[in-house]
């Protein structure tokens, strides 16, 4: 069932993402080549903790998981899109890192993630990322009073689309605000006036995630998903209201 915001939980989730960019920020700013993902890790953690909030993640044992999650933030690494883990890896030149991340805040939540290129990557590299985060870019703006949710999914596919890149297949945005995965789902592809209206105090978690190559995606171990053909990929994501004057981004990084 789709839950509402109102202006009060607006004022939380503002309040929440204000936490969720310091953070990201200062992960984006900590990432670089020779650094371990376990560093990352053990930033977050300290800087949640000064701020007196929590992750939503730590524990988190989404739908098909065999077990809670066990870290703060998501780290992915080259052709893993999403749900990878932090460790002693440390980041090489060429690698590029998805870190996603959610913040829980007097019972409020955002989510957020964006992609990082390490050191030198292909001209091809730096296109897939820019336009993922284009994608993201696009898929806000259609985030309006009087359109749908495909209207979001178009706009997001068919950017990816002209730039000769896939969306992935079975990974999707969300509901979020009062649980970290709220009904309904965000495609990242659709029609246009297709799928629910949206309405204000709406609050979605956008988050296209683009392959250089197949669409198609496999399971890990560590429960993680890459791509079937080990293409790499790029993830961007940020939590916005629908607003009678727009979409409102909550987490603005």
């Amino acid at each position: 069932m789709v839950k509402l915001k109102n202006e009060k939980d607006l004022e939380g989730l503002r309040a929440s993402g204000k936490i969720l960019v310091s953070v990201i920020t200062a992960l984006r700013d900590k990432a670089k080549v020779g650094v371990s993902l376990m560093d990352l890790e053990e930033l977050a953690k300290k800087i949640l903790k000064e701020s007196g909030a929590t992750s939503a993640f730590l524990n988190y044992k989404p739908e098909g998981a065999g077990k809670p999650y066990p870290f703060n933030i998501c780290t992915s690494l080259n052709d893993q899109v999403v749900h990878g883990q932090p460790g002693k890896y440390i980041l090489q030149n060429g690698d590029v890192l998805k870190i996603d991340f959610g913040v829980v805040y007097e019972r409020y939540i955002t989510d957020a993630a964006l992609t990082i290129a390490l050191g030198e990557v292909s001209p091809e590299v730096k296109k897939l990322i820019s336009a993922t985060e284009e994608s993201l870019r696009l898929g806000i703006a259609a985030a309006r009073q009087g359109n749908t949710l495909g209207d979001i999914g178009l706009a997001i596919e068919s950017h990816v689309e002209k730039n000769g890149f896939s969306v992935v297949d079975g990974l999707t945005g969300h509901g979020v605000g009062f649980k970290l995965h709220e009904d309904p789902t965000v495609y990242n592809y659709g029609r246009r006036g297709e799928g629910m209206a949206l309405k204000e105090g709406l609050v979605l978690a956008i988050e296209p995630m683009v392959s250089m190559g197949t669409s198609q995606i496999r399971k890990n171990e560590d429960e993680s998903y890459s791509t079937k053909d080990g293409s790499m990929t790029a993830h961007f994501e940020k939590t916005i209201a629908i607003t009678k004057n727009g979409p409102e981004i909550l987490t603005p990084f």
